[in-house]
């Protein structure tokens, strides 16, 4: 079996790719692909290139490892014929699973340098995994795998396999070995451009992280935007926190910002930051429906909160409680914090209201309180209960407030 240093020192073979081909193949994937961000479209043009370049390559794929709050890793795949290629991601505990124990990417991600297999060869020797089985059925007959190697110690992996009877030659090797380099360079700027999109949708949401990569780094910037105003906050949790143990505490926060979460970003909503046990969302009022999908949300999240509570009176644990207020109004959208600490949050006085709204959940034991200006907006005053007028701590005027029916 040739080894990937061995490949870098086999001579041409006289079927193989001329230098002039590899040379323009190395210089299009170092020069002409400044233009494309992302590393798939670059992957299915390269593979596309080298198989009208003679090197029979019928399938390969790219796995990276990737830091993502749900995935562990993601595969690119590219099969001959192919216009785009697949990608799929892999929760964490996929490295637990038959599957993947018992595949040539695990032999590989244990420190082997590289994974080669002539699938057409029965008497190959190693381990006859799976995975052979499935692309000896899709007629391929060699594939292997190697390193591609990132900064900082960073090592991921990509595959090629073969269609042509005897697989791949020397030749073929040594060109595909040279181009490793230049493809590690090309996707390490790929996927750290995606990573740090990523780490900021994670921690700031979609919207706050276009306008942060964008150039919106600049302490006091930011705009006026007209939006309606959730802020959440369960109740009790410093007692919780107290009596439970630290990780079922954690699995509880979770749990009921999944319930809330998840809902609101259906709907529309951007959270734009989570504070100890709870959580400030808007909707921006661009969309015309904001206010319906705002009610929307709320529907869906006390609907999903309802059967959390059940699951945790299964459990011997109290039922959660908690507290909603909603407003509507102009918030200051921007970056707001020290020199070198930047939020990038909603301040102003109509996200002071929805605070208040939420406060009085607490008195008045309805877990969903509305303002007025919310209310109308929205169309639904005949859907809702008016409590009457109520002052809140800041506010110069007593304002309407409006509930679901129903108590905590």
């Amino acid at each position: 079996m040739q080894t990937l240093s061995e490949a870098r020192l086999a001579p041409p073979h006289d079927s193989g790719l001329w230098p002039g081909e590899r040379r323009e193949i190395l210089a299009w994937l170092v020069n002409e692909t400044r233009e494309e961000r992302f590393i798939d479209n670059i992957f299915v043009e390269l593979c596309r290139r080298l198989s009208e370049a003679g090197v029979p390559v019928a399938r390969a794929t790219l796995h990276f490892r990737i830091h993502h709050p749900q995935w562990i890793g993601a595969r690119i795949l590219w099969r001959k014929g192919l216009s785009e290629a697949e990608i799929d991601t892999y929760e964490y505990g996929v490295e637990d699973s038959d599957r993947y124990l018992n595949s040539p990417l695990h032999e590989f991600n244990n420190g082997a340098d590289e994974v080669r297999r002539h699938i057409d060869d029965p008497t190959a020797d190693g381990p006859n995994y799976p995975l052979y089985d499935e692309l000896r059925a899709e007629g391929l007959t060699d594939y292997m795998i190697w390193p591609l190697h990132h900064t900082l110690g960073k090592r991921h992996a990509i595959t090629f396999a073969s269609d042509r009877p005897g697989g791949f030659d020397a030749n073929d090797l040594a060109f595909l070995s040279d181009i490793l380099p230049a493809l590690a360079l090309v996707s390490e700027i790929r996927l750290k451009n995606r990573m740090a999109r990523t780490l900021l949708e994670t921690y700031v949401g979609p919207h706050a992280s276009e306008q942060i990569l964008a150039g919106a780094t600049t302490r006091g910037s930011g705009v006026t935007v007209g939006a309606a105003i959730l802020i959440c906050d369960l109740r009790d949790f410093t007692r919780l926190s107290d009596l439970w143990p630290r990780d079922d505490v954690i699995e509880l926060l979770n749990d009921y910002f999944d319930a809330m979460s998840e809902p609101i970003e259906r709907h529309g909503g951007e959270i734009l930051k989570f504070m100890g046990d709870g959580l400030l969302a808007i909707f921006p009022l661009t969309d015309p429906c904001a206010c319906s999908q705002l009610l929307a949300a709320i529907d869906e999240a006390q609907a999903a909160l309802a059967g959390l509570n059940e699951a945790n009176l299964k459990k011997g644990h109290d039922r959660l409680g908690y507290g909603i207020g909603v407003h509507v109004g102009d918030v200051m959208y921007g970056n707001i914090g020290s020199r070198k600490r930047l939020d990038f949050t909603v301040i102003g006085p109509a996200v002071n209201v929805a605070s208040r709204l939420e406060s009085l959940t607490k008195e008045l034991k309805r877990p969903v309180l509305l303002s007025r200006a919310f209310v109308e907006r929205a169309g639904c005053a005949g859907q809702l209960e008016n409590l009457g007028s109520y002052a809140l701590r800041g506010l110069d005027e007593p304002i309407d407030v409006f509930a679901f029916s129903g108590t905590k």
